[in-house]
C-alpha cells in the first residue's frame, strides 16, 4: 500500500493540480513513449528540491548496464540515485517479462514484488515507480496469471500515464485510460512526451486527450529537455 502525506503536482503551464500521495506509479501508452525517460525527470525534480525521492521497477527485461536494468540505470544517473534495489526482476531477454520469465524458470512472485516495494518506499519520502511496456504488460502466464494494472491495483497506487505527443496517441491515451478506471485504479494527469508546441499535431493531440478523458496534460516534455516543467510541492 502507499500510505503518508500528499504531494501536490502542479503544471506550471496549464495551472492543473494533481494531489499524490507518497508514492506515484508511471505507465506508459506502451513501449518505447519515453516513460523512463519521463520517470527519470520526475525523480530528478524532486531530489533538486531536496526531496528524498527514489525509484523501483516491478520487472525488466533486456539491456544490462553496470549489472543494473539499462532503465533503472538510466533513472539511477540522471536522478543521482544512492545504490540500491532498483528491479526486483531482472531478465535477460528483451521480451515480456511473461515470456522472459518462462524462458529463464523464474516466475515472478507477488510475494516478492510486496517485499522489495514496500523495502524500497521505507527508504524514501518519496517513491516514484515505473511500469513496464504498457498498463496490460503480462508479468506472469503460467499456472498463475498477473497483469501489470492487478499489481498496482493491489499496492494501491495512484499513476500517471506517459504518452508520445505524434500520431497515434489520442487512442493508445484513451484505451489505456479506460483501462485504469476499468480497473478503478486513480489516474492523476497524463504525460506528453516529444512535445512541440509550435506543431499543429501535437497541440491539437493534448487538447484532445482533455476532451475525452476529462484528465489534465500535467506536462509536455520536448524532445532531448533535461527538466520537466512540473511545480511540485509536499503538503504538511
Amino acid at each position: 500500500m502507499c500510505f503518508g502525506g500528499d504531494f501536490i503536482f502542479t503544471s506550471q503551464k496549464s495551472g492543473d493540480m494533481v494531489l499524490m500521495s507518497k508514492c506515484i506509479f508511471v505507465t506508459g501508452t506502451g513501449t518505447d513513449v519515453g516513460k523512463t525517460y519521463v520517470t527519470a525527470l520526475i525523480v530528478k525534480k524532486l531530489r533538486g528540491m531536496g526531496i528524498s525521492a527514489g525509484y523501483y521497477k516491478f520487472a525488466a527485461s533486456g539491456e544490462m548496464i553496470d549489472n543494473i536494468p539499462a532503465d533503472a540505470w538510466h533513472v539511477k544517473k540522471v536522478a543521482n540515485l544512492p545504490d540500491k534495489k532498483f528491479v526486483s526482476y531482472a531478465y535477460k531477454e528483451s521480451v515480456s517479462p511473461h515470456l522472459a520469465a518462462q524462458l529463464e524458470g523464474r516466475p515472478i512472485e507477488i510475494s516478492v514484488l510486496e517485499r522489495d516495494f514496500n523495502a524500497a518506499q521505507k527508504s524514501f519520502d518519496f517513491l516514484v515507480v515505473e511500469g513496464s511496456g504498457g498498463i496490460i504488460c503480462p508479468l506472469r502466464w503460467d499456472d498463475k496469471k498477473i497483469i501489470l494494472s492487478d499489481v498496482v491495483k493491489k499496492f494501491d497506487l495512484p499513476t500517471i500515464i506517459v504518452a508520445d505527443s505524434g500520431l497515434g496517441t489520442i487512442n493508445a491515451t484513451v484505451l489505456t485510460v479506460e483501462h485504469l478506471r476499468a480497473k478503478n485504479i486513480p489516474i492523476k494527469g497524463v504525460i506528453l512526451n516529444r512535445f512541440d508546441e509550435n506543431r499543429l499535431l501535437d497541440v491539437d493531440n493534448a487538447k484532445m486527450i482533455i476532451a475525452l478523458t476529462d484528465l489534465p496534460i500535467i506536462a509536455e516534455v520536448p524532445l532531448d529537455a533535461s527538466e520537466i516543467d512540473l511545480k511540485i510541492s509536499l503538503t504538511t
